[in-house]
């Protein structure tokens, strides 16, 4: 178990229960369960403490936690028959975004991701889920498939936001998440997203133009990360924890603003301390959405979802 800066306390708590579990499997006269017990039941009243409210810089931790499960444990999951596609047809194969073929409960459907990477091997491989342009040009190819033979659309987001580097800045990046963005809402088929732990910057709303869009309960989305936003307004990166309670990037927040439809709650303690549960409620809730907007058409979808995202912002303009 990684533990994060806030969970220190814990991790003592349950440090000692294990040592003590540990002692008596080497010493059969050693009955330590009674003492073990009470540190278990210590480390649960903590824990749902720890997590009754979390701050917005706390909850940015938990969804960057590196033991949350990923796009590709999603897809490994939930979907059988996963085909992947590569390359974008122009200039390479974005490792940092995955998609293909799949069926989910059967049904046929188009999935498409970023994914982080759980190892450093695997993490570099990603880039650290920041995609380049050939990914989001990857992401425009699979949509398209998708509108030609009819098959729902799901898009899981996972990124600090796109890669900002020289070669991807050369190569269009902005250009390329704009026609991403355009793309999903020119689809008639069902689009749904769901963010499973960062959504950051232009990089996330090129997949999160949904018809649907839901986030795990302790995961975030924002137009800049917190430390990017502390740097240009204070000069001090240090003032995340500001800048996070500011940016009103969590889900509950989200939720209030209208910018997401659906908050799809966590084990105790985040998906990383229970992650098959985590994944199934992804799941379930995907399958709903998609029985929401199974009846629709293609015109139908297409100007409820231009017309979903024209109206945000209204009502505070209004107010």
């Amino acid at each position: 178990m990684t533990y994060l800066e806030f969970e220190k306390p814990l991790a003592e708590i349950e440090g000692k229960a294990n040592e003590l579990r540990a002692m008596a499997r080497g010493n059969a006269e050693m009955d330590v369960e009674k003492e073990a017990a009470g540190l278990d039941k210590k480390a649960s009243d903590m824990l749902r403490d720890m997590y009754k409210d979390l701050s917005p810089w706390r909850k940015c931790q938990v969804a960057r936690h590196p033991d949350r499960p990923h796009c590709k444990d999603y897809i490994d999951a939930l979907f059988t028959e996963y085909t992947p596609l590569a390359g974008d047809r122009n200039f390479a194969d974005d490792h940092a975004v995955m998609g293909g073929l799949a069926r989910l409960n059967d049904q046929p459907v188009v999935v498409i991701g970023h994914e982080k990477g759980h190892d450093t091997k695997t993490r570099i491989e990603r880039n650290f889920g920041m995609a380049r342009p050939e990914g989001y040009r990857k992401a425009i190819r699979l949509m398209d498939l998708a509108d030609r033979f009819k098959l729902p659309v799901i898009t899981l987001v996972d990124t600090p936001g796109a890669y900002p580097g020289k070669g991807a800045e050369e190569r269009g990046q902005s250009e390329a998440i704009a026609r991403s963005t355009e793309k999903c809402l020119q689809i008639g088929v069902p689009l749904i997203s769901v963010v499973i732990g960062e959504g950051g910057s232009g990089g996330a709303v090129a997949f999160a133009t949904a018809d649907r869009l839901a986030m795990l309960e302790h995961s975030i989305y924002s137009v800049i990360s917190p430390e990017g936003c502390a740097s240009i307004l204070w000069k001090d990166a240090e003032k995340m924890r500001e800048a996070a309670e500011a940016l009103r990037l969590t889900a509950q927040d989200l939720l209030k603003l209208g910018v997401i439809d659906r908050i799809v709650k966590e084990p105790l303690g985040g998906a990383q301390r229970d992650r098959a549960a985590a994944i199934a409620a992804v799941g379930s809730e995907i399958s709903l959405l998609l029985s929401e907007l199974s009846s629709k058409k293609p015109a139908e979808l297409i100007k409820a979802r231009r017309q979903k995202f024209l109206a945000m912002g209204s009502k505070g303009l209004a107010a």
